[in-house]
């Protein structure tokens, strides 16, 4: 038998082999108070708790008490990683309750400053960090993690984590935080879900002279020695876990994000979410925002602030969309362009840097460098950015799109919320309330000229947890993706007209 396939020495499976005291110390063996009398006394934990019985709803009020006293965001993602070490149920049952919430506050946009901070905060260990001092042992180090049977594992390398750059080892807030979604938005179950952040050094500074940073001091390992130790980590997995575990790979900088995708994607269980889950989300608003301005996407001219992993994918799903609508590749990428930090990306430009990926949308125009300028000539219908440039999309930009359109559609999708491209206020504001628009964080709603909007937020939390539970329900070994317009189209039609109404693009 396979070792993945054996969980005879996991006490999950061997109830015998529990103490009373584990199911207090075992998070996900602990009901808290909810352990009534008998059980208490049947599993031999009688004393070991205060005599008050709480059923779980009013446990559920009493974190929410707590929870309710902090004020600062950064302050309530603490209290509840500390619930979920504490008593796992509880804390998902949280989640489910009060998801829309929460939900910034274990995920984005909260988890981008847990992960600034991240080593100063640590105090409970979850997932693996694997480093590349374990090149040549990975297997033997996966052998360490006590569940058999994991079918799921979020990793990143942490150098490119949301807007906020290389965090090195104190990325793994992320890997915590998406699985986390997979258990409160998926409903797969928590062991079979795996965290883990490979180590192979960091280029902040930041990083590197803070005492209490808890990854390896030293610079990035790159090249040779890095793919490397990539290709042992995905053969380990396989051969720990199985070909049907999931690997999702997260916040890897551009250049290996694409790279390990296509090495992989045709071999593993595997997807990228910055590129394919984003691509998804963002793609779902597109659609949805056809029954506002009552155009086939085909019909649209769409220009990217930021020619990064995201925006990419994001035109990549967009292709494939046109052409199921009937036209060629060549005329669905004609009706794509886009911004780099060097202008405008077109034929022959002199200041060259275009990548295979970005040569892809590259047409013949004159260079031009002003975002401005740029919308005023290009004139897109909808206008994308995921840059993490704070404020990019000004007011005379905002102006520009509306004096174009009857109803334009922006989407600011850069997060942490400091990173978007511009506020949900500004948007109404500056196309005199004519705006479609979306963010990747939440913004509060907006009142302009006595109407309400409530701005929808692209999050990738309504693609990855469901294609990953639909990955792991069927079995699926690779991953391509048409898998991701089928779910990015799923979740369009999700969207009523209650929703588009309210200035939605997104279901609750």
């Amino acid at each position: 038998m396979d070792e993945h396939e054996s969980n005879l020495t996991d006490n999950r499976h061997c109830p015998s082999l529990i103490r009373g005291i584990d199911r207090l110390r075992d998070s996900s063996l602990n009901n808290g108070l909810a352990f009534s009398r008998e059980d208490r006394q049947r599993l031999g934990i009688q004393g070991l708790l205060p005599p008050k019985v709480r059923t779980s709803e009013d446990q559920l009020k009493h974190c929410r008490k707590h929870l309710d006293r902090y004020e600062k965001n950064i302050d309530k993602y603490i209290y509840l990683m500390g619930l979920l070490e504490r008593h796992e149920n509880l804390f998902f049952m949280l989640m489910e309750k009060y998801t829309s919430e929460l939900l910034p506050l274990v995920y984005t946009p909260t988890v981008g400053a847990a992960c600034q901070m991240f080593s100063s905060l640590y105090m409970h260990n979850r997932g693996m960090y694997i480093t590349i001092f374990d090149k040549g042992y990975v297997y033997d180090v996966l052998r360490n993690w006590p569940e058999n049977d994991v079918r799921a594992i979020v990793v990143t390398d942490g150098e490119r984590i949301l807007g906020i750059g290389d965090q090195g080892t104190d990325g793994m807030g992320i890997p915590i935080g998406k699985l986390c979604l997979y258990t409160a938005l998926g409903g797969i179950k928590p062991h079979y879900c795996l965290p883990i952040t490979l180590d192979v050094g960091t280029n902040s500074k930041a990083k590197l002279d803070d005492e209490l940073y808890m990854g390896i001091r030293q610079r990035r390992v790159t090249g040779q020695m890095y793919d490397e130790f990539l290709d042992e980590f995905m053969h380990a997995v396989v051969k720990r876990f199985g070909r049907k575990c999931l690997i999702q790979f997260e916040d890897f900088a551009n250049a290996n994000a694409f790279r390990l995708l296509e090495k992989y994607r045709n071999t593993f269980c595997t997807f990228n979410d910055d590129i394919q889950g984003t691509a998804g989300v963002a793609v779902a608003g597109v659609l949805a925002s056809l029954r506002i301005t009552n155009k086939k996407l085909i019909n649209n001219v769409i220009l990217f602030q930021g020619a990064g992993e995201a925006n990419l994918g994001i035109a990549e799903l967009l292709v494939m969309a046109m052409k199921e609508e009937g036209i060629s590749e060549a005329e669905a990428r004609s009706k794509i362009w886009m911004v780099d930090s060097k202008g405008l990306i077109v034929k022959d430009r002199p200041e060259g840097g275009i990548n295979h990926h970005k040569a892809l949308y590259a047409h013949a125009h004159e260079p031009i460098k002003c975002l401005e300028e740029i919308v005023r000539t290009i004139k897109p219908t909808i206008l994308i950015g995921a840059s993490a440039i704070a404020g990019v999309f000004t007011k005379e930009i905002l102006q520009e799109m509306a004096k174009n359109n009857d109803r334009p559609v922006i989407f600011a999708l850069s997060n942490p919320t400091d990173k978007a491209e511009c506020t949900a206020e500004e948007a109404y504001t500056y196309t005199d309330g004519r705006c479609i628009f979306a963010s990747g964080s939440p913004f509060p709603p907006v009142t302009y000229k006595g109407k309400k909007y409530y701005p929808g937020q692209g999050n990738n939390s309504y693609i990855f947890p469901g294609v990953a539970l639909g990955v792991i329900c069927s079995g699926m070994l690779t991953i391509d993706n048409e898998t991701f317009l089928i779910a990015a189209r799923a979740l369009a039609n999700i969207v009523d007209e209650e929703d588009l109404s309210r200035g939605s693009l997104y279901p609750p």
